[in-house]
């Protein structure tokens, strides 16, 4: 999926290069490097960092008890009742009743973050065999890719090759719709958290990476984010945080639709059960495996639906 989606970039390369196939390889290797690896190890390592301060946060909060919420809350449209109540009502049980509801999940928080750091490592493990073989394919990709389309054409002839390259569109499409503007939203959410002092702003940029991968948005991180600030009355970094989530949150309805349709014509619905059942079903990998997957499937069923009706007499 990744040699396919990045090839034009490979071949722009190698141009700009001298026509030297080794050089752009290189690059392309280094920025697979840099765009899977790093970020990852980083991921893990903010993990690692910060899950002793979170779980201890939340335990000193246990301790000291909270404040009860403030008038706005309870103002909010639908819920704003229903969450004062539930805020004030944990704010009389005290100290000793709230740390009795939390105490509980602390720990079963912390063994979570940690299992998930366990499996982040496997991942990275992943990523790094993912890049090494990225790198043979990049050395010899128009090899491999005639072999591809030869088998295409033997198996069902001049519909079978059309049929490949279909699918490398497919690819290149979902790589682009959600890669992408997952990387965008995500720096951009980042950007505001760190701007407004929002505390543990990298762990929260993690986390809003896999929800946008998740076809989710950065809006579970960032209004929360908002909320938060106004609850502690840094009103003026609140008010601009919620405004730059607004556009943050928003951007994926211009940007996704915009690079999807310059691989292949993808509903949106598609891509989002793609990322739901490979995560499902094969982990963290599948997140990027499962819209494949599908866009290929749909694709190419669209494809041969489309070729017997235009076969089809009319009348």
């Amino acid at each position: 999926m990744l040699v396919v989606a990045t090839w034009p970039i490979l071949e722009s390369l190698e141009r700009r290069l001298g026509n030297r196939r080794a050089p752009a390889v290189a690059v392309m290797t280094l920025g697979l490097l840099l765009l899977l690896v790093i970020p990852l190890w980083g991921a893990i390592q903010t993990i690692a960092e910060h899950a002793q301060e979170v779980t201890d946060l939340a335990k000193k909060l246990a301790e000291s008890g909270l404040p009860q919420p403030p008038e706005w809350v309870g103002k909010l449209p639908l819920v704003g009742k229903k969450l004062s109540e539930t805020l004030s009502a944990w704010a009389n049980a005290g100290p000793a009743g709230l740390e009795a509801k939390l105490g509980p999940y602390v720990s079963a928080a912390a063994l979570w973050v940690f299992n998930q750091a366990g499996s982040l490592g496997g991942t990275l493990v992943q990523f790094l065999l993912v890049v090494i073989l990225s790198a043979v394919m990049y050395s010899s990709g128009e090899t491999a890719a005639l072999g591809v389309r030869r088998f295409g054409r033997r198996l069902a002839g001049p519909r079978g090759e059309d049929s490949v390259l279909l699918a490398g569109k497919a690819i290149r499409s979902v790589a682009l719709g959600v890669g992408v503007t997952a990387v965008v939203q995500t720096l951009l959410g980042a950007i505001g958290l760190a701007v407004a002092g929002v505390p543990f702003a990298s762990v929260l940029s993690a986390v809003m990476l896999m929800l946008c991968i998740a076809q989710l948005g950065p809006a579970l991180v960032l209004f929360p984010a908002v909320g938060w600030m106004y609850w502690t009355g840094e009103n003026a970094w609140a008010t601009f945080l919620l405004v730059w989530s607004i556009f943050v949150s928003t951007l994926d309805n211009i940007l996704r639709p915009m690079l999807i349709k310059k691989g292949a014509d993808l509903p949106l619905l598609l891509i989002f059960a793609g990322v739901i059942g490979g995560l499902i079903g094969f982990g963290l990998i599948g997140i990027f495996v499962g819209p494949v997957v599908l866009a290929v499937t749909y694709t190419l069923l669209e494809s041969w639906i489309k070729d017997d009706l235009e076969k089809a007499p009319e009348g």
